[in-house]
Order: C-alpha cells, then sequence, then structure tokens
C-alpha cells in the first residue's frame, strides 16, 4: 500500500542486510517514523509495546527476531532462548505461535553455521506469503461487497480496531476486500470505530484510508449500534487474532458487541483471516487466553495539542479520577453462531469446525474436537 502516494510495508528488512525496519505505529496518526531494529530484544520490545501489532504482523516481526538473535548465536540454546523470549511478548495472537513454531521447525535440522541465512529466507517468505494471502482474502471478499452494491449510494461497511496493512505484511486482512473494491471503482465508505483504549480504529485504520483514498468516517464505538438501527450499515467485516477449530473468533475488544448488535439487525457480519490466524488445537474459544494489558491506557488518552505553547506536542492527559481503578482486558470472543462467514485465502468458510475444513481439509487430524 501507499504512505503520501509512496510504496510502504509496515516492516521489511533494511538495505544492508543487518536489520529490519518497522513503522512505529504508537506515534501514529500525528507523526510519521521509522525505527530499525537490529536485536532480538528490540524485536520482542516492539511487539510487546506495540510498536507493531495486529496478529499477521506480530508473526512476521517474530520470524525475523529470529533471525537477529540467530547473527548473534546459532546454538541450539540461542534458537530456545529466542522463542521463549519472543512467545512471552503477546499471549493472545496465535499467528505469533504459529510464526516461531516454524522457524524452530526450519532451522532446527540445520548446522549452526547455516541458520543465520536460513532464518533470514524463512523470515522473508514468511512476510511474502502473508502478502499473498491477504491479497486472495480481498479477491473472494470482493464478490461479497459486489453483491450489495446499488446504484446511486456507496457500499457502507463497518470496521473495528485495525485489521489494514499496517497489522500485516500488505493489503490488510478486513481492508483487503475494501481497497479492492475502492480500486476497481466500486463506490465505498468505512465507519471506522474508535476502538477504545488504544483507539487503533481511530489513529490507524483512518490514516490508512485517508492516505489511500477510501472515503470514511470515525466514529465513537458506540455508535456502530445506532446505524445499523437506522440502515446505515450494509455490512461488518472485521480482523481476528485467533480463530478457533469450531469457528468462534478471537479480536479486539468491542467486536462481540458489534456482532450481538448486526444479528439482531440482520446486518451481515464477517471476519477475514489467513489461515496461520486459526488455532485448530483449540475447540472453542473459552480456552483463549485474553490479554490483560496496562490500566493507564484506560485512564489515559494521547493526543496532539492543538492551542497554546505546546501546540504540536503529543501527550497524555487523565480522563479518569485518581482514585478510580481501571480493568483493560484486550480482546473479547464472538461465538461462530453470531458470524455470516469467514473470509479466507482459500475462500468463504461457515463458521464451523466443518465449515473450516471443507476449505482446509489437510487440517482434520489437527483439529480439536475431531
Amino acid at each position: 500500500m501507499k504512505v503520501k502516494g509512496q510504496p510502504m510495508r509496515p516492516i521489511r528488512a533494511t538495505q544492508d542486510g543487518r536489520a529490519v525496519e518497522i513503522i512505529d505505529q504508537t506515534r501514529l496518526p500525528h507523526d510519521f517514523a521509522l525505527v530499525r531494529l537490529e536485536t532480538l530484544e528490540e524485536a520482542a520490545l516492539a511487539i510487546r509495546a506495540m510498536l507493531v501489532r495486529g496478529a499477521p504482523l506480530i508473526g512476521a516481526t517474530a520470524a525475523y527476531g529470529v533471525w537477529l538473535a540467530l547473527r548473534r548465536d546459532a546454538t541450539d540454546e540461542a534458537l530456545d532462548k529466542a522463542c521463549q523470549s519472543l512467545a512471552a511478548t503477546r499471549p493472545t495472537a496465535i499467528n505469533l505461535r504459529w510464526a516461531l513454531e516454524d522457524m524452530r521447525a526450519t532451522l532446527t535440522p540445520l548446522p549452526a553455521a547455516e541458520r543465520a541465512a536460513a532464518a533470514f529466507a524463512r523470515a522473508g517468505a514468511i512476510a511474502e506469503e502473508d502478502v499473498a494471502m491477504n491479497h486472495a482474502i480481498g479477491r473472494h471478499g470482493l464478490g461479497l461487497i459486489e453483491k450489495l452494491a446499488r446504484p446511486g449510494r456507496p457500499v457502507n461497511i463497518l470496521t473495528h480496531c485495525n485489521a489494514g496493512w499496517l497489522a500485516t505484511v500488505d493489503w490488510g486482512t478486513a481492508t483487503s476486500p475494501i481497497y479492492q473494491a475502492h480500486d476497481a471503482g466500486i463506490p465505498v465508505h468505512v465507519w471506522v470505530d474508535e476502538t477504545r483504549p488504544r483507539n487503533q480504529g481511530a489513529s490507524l485504520t483512518a490514516w490508512e484510508l485517508a492516505n489511500h483514498g477510501v472515503p470514511h468516517t470515525v466514529i465513537a464505538d458506540n455508535a456502530g449500534g445506532h446505524l445499523m438501527q437506522q440502515g446505515e450499515v450494509d455490512m461488518a467485516i472485521v480482523g481476528t487474532d485467533r480463530t478457533t477449530a469450531n469457528g468462534d473468533v478471537c479480536n479486539k475488544i468491542g467486536t462481540y458487541l458489534k456482532a450481538l448488535a448486526a444479528r439482531d439487525n440482520d446486518v451481515p457480519f464477517y471476519v477475514a483471516l489467513p489461515s496461520p490466524t486459526i488455532d485448530w488445537s483449540l475447540a472453542s474459544g473459552d480456552a483463549i487466553p485474553i490479554e490483560q494489558r496496562d490500566a493507564r491506557e484506560v485512564t489515559h488518552v494521547w493526543g496532539r495539542v492543538e492551542e497554546g505553547s505546546e501546540e504540536g506536542v503529543v501527550l497524555p492527559v487523565r480522563v479518569t479520577p485518581e482514585e478510580s481503578p481501571a480493568a483493560n482486558p484486550a480482546f473479547d470472543v464472538t461465538p461462530a453462531r453470531l458470524v455470516t462467514g469467514l473470509i479466507t485465502e482459500r475462500g468463504i468458510a461457515e463458521p464451523s469446525r466443518e465449515g473450516l475444513l471443507a476449505l482446509f481439509p489437510e487440517m482434520r487430524l489437527k483439529a480439536a474436537g475431531e
């Protein structure tokens, strides 16, 4: 995708071949900055502190993190330490574990002298595979948007959090059908949930859509149900950090409420995901670990000062009483019964064990509950 007309990805290897470069997403939308990662520790911090976020991008960053570790020490002990360190950064997104297991399986049989080069090659391949899967998701989702298109009005799509190209290596998951529809000349308009407490919708999805020229409107998180009641939402498309074998979907906190509102108003509710986001080992969403993040994300907001001596400076502002505690569960689980369909790189699956296995029959032996 593009930033001010220039092709850009949220992660890429540097030209000198000694590091990876990421977009610092904590500084968007007010400041665009690239950060160089040269060590395992820097890669782990980038994931933990959400300089990179989104399940597919977390997986790609972790893969490059293994490479950075093995450039320094390629022993079995170093490989184990790197995988353990990276796995501990974020507990919910399954792509993280998937990427680390893939890297371990690729590198363990190799002699130490060959591991760093192999790690770099495999990390790059994981990134390119993600791009291809997300583009395919867009092709399948495009058909859904085409069916809703009507002369004289745009297709109004509601999304939650950021499942765009900033959350992947390119195209995004939920946004890939939107970008492809826009590029094909189909009028679309996106309702962008702000997505408290970190405001990934307001800060990231809106920034992406604005850069690509896609019409959109940022709304408060609780406005989606009202817009559905008024007939202003034709469909919802969200991403997911982990989908279980039965089609339950774990996504950013607030997704479940949007799915309930969509069901009550007969609005199609789709989830877009590449296959590495499917956790075949879990029978249902009840077993997904839910990340509990720092309460400060709830008690404070960050914003750019518009007036006064500090104009243009980005500062934190407390919005809750000093005496009030805050809880910050980062994700919730939407039951498969509330999902219209799962948009994958192989097609649109019914949100059920058999629906997923119809597209991924090779996973039958791994699917929990079989």
